[in-house]
Order: C-alpha cells, then sequence, then structure tokens
C-alpha cells in the first residue's frame, strides 16, 4: 500500500518549509475556482466555436462541461484523499512512481508558466491599447510583477482580490446575456441558427466535436485548485462542494452566451470576430465598447493571478517530493507563501513572455493538460487499492474511466502542428525525469 511520505525534518520554521496556512474557506474555494474557469478563453472563443460547429454553439460548451465534470470528479477524490499541494504530480508519483510523477507535473508546470505568459502579453494587446499605449515588454514585466507580490503576500489576499475580480467577470458575461435577450425580444435575433450543426466544410458530428475541443479550453482551469486543497481548512467538504459548483456555475453562464450570441449575430459575424462578445454589444447598442475592454482585463489579470498561484504551489509540491531543486521549497517565515517557487515560475513565464505571441504560448497548453487528465484519471482506479483512515469523496468507477477516454477522444481532434510542437514539450520533460531518476538512484546507492 503506496501512502504520501510523513513531513521531513527540513518541514520546520528553522529550515524555512514549514506547512502552508489553512485559510480557504468554502466559499473562497469557491470563487477560486470560478475566477479561474471563467478567464479571457471565453470571450474570444465563441467565434471560434462557432468557426467549427455551425451555429449551435451551445452544443460544444455543455459537452464540455459534461466531459470536464468527468475529470473534475476524479481530482475530487484524490484531492479529499490526498489533500497537498502538488496535485497531479503528486497523484501519478502515487500510482505509477516518481518518473511518471515528473512527467504529469511537469505538463503542468509548463502549461501553467506558459498560460501565464500568453496572458502577459495578451495583457498587453489590443485590450490595453484601448486606453493607453505601452511597449509590451515593459507592461510584461510590471505585470507580471504585480501579480507575483500579490500572490507572495499570502492565498487568502489573492483569493480576496480574485473574488472581486471574479465578480467583474462574471458581471461582464451577464451583460452580454441581458443584452442579446433584449436584442432578440425586440425582434432582432434569429433562433433558428441555435439547431444549425457544422458548417460547409465539416459535418455536424466532426463539426461539434471539434468545437468541444476549443470550448473545453474554456473550463481549463478547474485542475488548478488540487494546489490549494492543502490550504483548505476542510477539503473533504469544501472542495467537492467548491468545485462542482463552480464548474456547474460557469458551465451554465457559457451556454447562455452561447445562446444569446448565436441567435443575436449571424455564424459568419462570429466566425470572422477576434472579440464575439463585443458583436453582441453592437448589435444591441447601449454599452461603450471600452467597457468590454476594461472586463477583459479583469479577466486576463484574474486568470494570470490563479494560474500563477497554481504554478507556484505546483512547484512547491514537486520540490517537496524530490522531483525538483529542494531551494523551490523556501517559504517566508511569516506569511509562509513559497517565495522561492513564486520567483522561479515569474521569471520563467517572463522569459516565455518575450519569445512568443499569445497564438503561439497557447497552442500546446490543451493537449499537455490532456496528457495531465489521463493520467490523473487512471491514477484513481490505480490508488483504490489505498485506503486511508480518513474519509474522502469517492467517485463511481465508470466515471474516470469515461473521464480518461474523454480525454484521448478530444486529442485526436488536435491539429498535427499541435501534436508536433506539444511533443517536442513532453520529450523535454521525459529527458528531465529521466536525469531526475538517475540523480535520485545514485544518492540512495
Amino acid at each position: 500500500m503506496t501512502t504520501p511520505s510523513p513531513p521531513t525534518t527540513e518541514d520546520s520554521p528553522r529550515s524555512g518549509t514549514t506547512a502552508l496556512r489553512k485559510t480557504l474557506t468554502t466559499p473562497l474555494l469557491y470563487f477560486f475556482i470560478l475566477g479561474d474557469v471563467l478567464g479571457a478563453g471565453v470571450y474570444v472563443l465563441v467565434g471560434q466555436i462557432a468557426a467549427e460547429s455551425g451555429g449551435a454553439v451551445w452544443l460544444p460548451l455543455l459537452l464540455a462541461l459534461l466531459l470536464s465534470l468527468l475529470t473534475a470528479a476524479s481530482y475530487a477524490e484524490l484531492a479529499t484523499k490526498y489533500p497537498r499541494a502538488g496535485g497531479a504530480s503528486h497523484y501519478a508519483t502515487l500510482a505509477y512512481g516518481p518518473f511518471t510523477g515528473f512527467l504529469a507535473g511537469y505538463c503542468m508546470l509548463a502549461a501553467g508558466i506558459v498560460s501565464v505568459a500568453a496572458l502577459a502579453r495578451g495583457f498587453a494587446g489590443d485590450y490595453l491599447t484601448a486606453f493607453v499605449s505601452l511597449p509590451v515588454v515593459l507592461v510584461a514585466a510590471v505585470f507580471l510583477c504585480c501579480l507575483a507580490l500579490l500572490n507572495a503576500r499570502g492565498i487568502s489576499e489573492s483569493t480576496r482580490a480574485n473574488v472581486a475580480a471574479t465578480v467583474v467577470e462574471v458581471g461582464g458575461l451577464l451583460l452580454v446575456v441581458g443584452l442579446g435577450v433584449w436584442l432578440f425580444l425586440r425582434g432582432d435575433g434569429d433562433t433558428g441558427r441555435l439547431l444549425r450543426l457544422g458548417t460547409a466544410d465539416t459535418g455536424a458530428a466532426a463539426g461539434v466535436l471539434s468545437g468541444t475541443v476549443l470550448a473545453y479550453y474554456s473550463f481549463v482551469g478547474f485542475e488548478t485548485s488540487v494546489n490549494v486543497a492543502e490550504e483548505t481548512r476542510d477539503p473533504r467538504h469544501s472542495y467537492p462542494r467548491a468545485l462542482f459548483g463552480a464548474l456547474v456555475t460557469a458551465g451554465a453562464v457559457y451556454v447562455l452566451v452561447g445562446v444569446v450570441a448565436s441567435a443575436a449575430v449571424p455564424t459568419g459575424t462570429l466566425a470572422r470576430s477576434s472579440g464575439p462578445l463585443l458583436e453582441v454589444v453592437r448589435e444591441a447598442g447601449g454599452v461603450p465598447p471600452k467597457l468590454f475592454s476594461a472586463i477583459a482585463l479583469v479577466a486576463v489579470a484574474n486568470g494570470a493571478l490563479l494560474t500563477g498561484i497554481m504554478s507556484s504551489r505546483l512547484a512547491y509540491g514537486m520540490a517537496r517530493d524530490g522531483l525538483l531543486p529542494r531551494f523551490l521549497t523556501r517559504v517566508l517565515p511569516g506569511r509562509r507563501t513559497p517565495w522561492a517557487s513564486i520567483a522561479a515560475t515569474t521569471a520563467l513565464s517572463f522569459l516565455l513572455a518575450l519569445t512568443g505571441d499569445v497564438a503561439t504560448l497557447a497552442s500546446t497548453l490543451v493537449l499537455l493538460l490532456l496528457v495531465v487528465f489521463f493520467l490523473v484519471n487512471t491514477a484513481v482506479l490505480v490508488q483504490r487499492r489505498d485506503r486511508p483512515a480518513h474519509p474522502h469523496f469517492r467517485a463511481y468507477t465508470g466515471v474516470p474511466v469515461l473521464g480518461a477516454v474523454s480525454c484521448v477522444l478530444l486529442a485526436t481532434r488536435v491539429e498535427a502542428e499541435v501534436w508536433t510542437r506539444g511533443l517536442t514539450v513532453i520529450a523535454v520533460g521525459v529527458v528531465l525525469g529521466a536525469v531526475a531518476a538517475l540523480h535520485r538512484r545514485r544518492a540512495s546507492s
């Protein structure tokens, strides 16, 4: 039977690696997950989903929600069974050993760092230039430094800032829904588009599945919350409630947005627009376009903050498991936040932000996470052999099986170009994992 390793003597105030403080309540965790899921993606992806699946934009969004809930159930079981930072890396280590654990953590960490870099560039892009024009390098540097300082100040402070930002994000999306309903009630909408599946180039089934891959990206973010389970007061009850509640809330908002956007705006117009929700605003009238630029900036900043929290906690957990340098386990003596991991992940995000545009940085994100999700779903089944003394959430056996199958299904719809880039990143992780395994073998001999 495999169980989590007990705290070492290095986990002491003298070494600077004390356990993380339990400060998160269910409402704070709910807003943490909701804010991470309701990121910048929905503001730009509706048009791309329409281009793939046709007018029935709501259907891929609904299917993506159902597929996300499958993997979320696996995370809920493992997070309540092993409530400690490290997340997927820790679960894969328990189930398959340190090499696979390193690979899972590496994919998560790479995805998180790349995501923050992409969001930093996104923050410096068109939404900001609606107000002021500044060099991208300067904006990215200041943006990432501010996020790192807030992250280092404390998890409760960061999540309280997230509550305010999430209210703004949700308010913006609900405003879009309201404007779409108003536009329809005055007779300008077309509900017939809601049942049009597929495009001229794809059939109905293929179009919906391709659209679901894009829609799935809108729900990415729920997996980051397992890395703060150790900082949750009552993870057994709080984590499943917050996780499923946040996903269902986000899904309901997304489906409503998809319905009103499709009914309010012609499919071709949605597909050609890089700001599809702005098309709804323009059709309805009465709301200044700059308002949505401001809301988008809040969404981007909030997504980057929460992803930065995930990345730093994941690096901390991997280092504590011996998969990354021990230096990354150092925490601030007073606030007990992982300052070394925060500094390292922020620096890497800044370097990546200088080397590519948003599309290049984000292109491998979904593929990397599908690898992680597959390992998590199968780890649930493997770890059923481990029965800890404390009670925890347990998913029906068929749920992780379907979750793993869904990852394979979605991966088949990923473009070949993305596979090439993703496999390159994964190959680097394999090499690093082999080096780490060799180092451990030499140290133990």
